[in-house]
């Protein structure tokens, strides 16, 4: 083992000064489980209109919920040279802060970390970011998702420059693609 490797390893080991790891969630995916699956919807916004197809699923031995996400949008006078998107997400548990937190890595080279409000309520939640990589400084984002059901949920994505408001940049509806047997 090398010496950075048993370093991390004995820092990640270590007792915090009160003496035991944060405490974790029974499930910290409790939140997110009901996304777990394939997903595929329309979508709408600055880029016109298009479809969008997207995955969640558990990795690194369900440590992780990765995301992704193809978006396309075919040629139309709001984008006339049309719109292909992909982006790549992985959700974690931070135990310190107690929240979700949602990175988001996109073809574009934008990197969007958010973290997952407190206030969320059941069927809602949101994540307004707090770093972003590759745009202008100043800028935020926020995805709020919104379940409908078991097999349906909306995610609204919205973008603010400094101190003014969100405004919307897309909005999806997404509904799960069932399991072939």
């Amino acid at each position: 083992m090398s010496f950075a490797a048993g370093a991390i390893l004995t820092l990640l080991t270590m007792p915090l000064a009160a003496g035991q790891q944060p405490a974790q969630p029974a499930d910290p995916w409790e939140r997110v489980r009901s996304l777990l699956g394939s997903w595929e919807g329309t979508q709408a916004g600055r880029p016109g209109s298009g479809t969008v197809r997207r995955q969640y699923q558990l990795v690194l031995r369900d440590q992780f919920i990765e995301v992704r996400n193809t978006s396309t949008y075919p040629p139309q006078e709001k984008n006339p040279k049309g719109e292909a998107h992909d982006d790549i997400g992985y959700i974690s548990y931070d135990r310190a802060r107690k929240r979700l937190v949602l990175r988001q890595f996109h073809v574009e080279r934008f990197v969007i970390q958010y973290v997952g409000e407190i206030e969320s309520t059941s069927g809602r939640l949101v994540f307004v970011s707090e770093a972003i990589e590759n745009i202008p400084p100043g800028w935020r984002a926020r995805e709020t998702y919104i379940v409908h059901g078991p097999d349906e949920f909306e995610e609204i994505f919205e973008l603010a420059e400094g101190d003014k408001p969100f405004e919307l940049y897309s909005r999806a509806r997404l509904k799960r693609v069932p399991e072939s047997r």
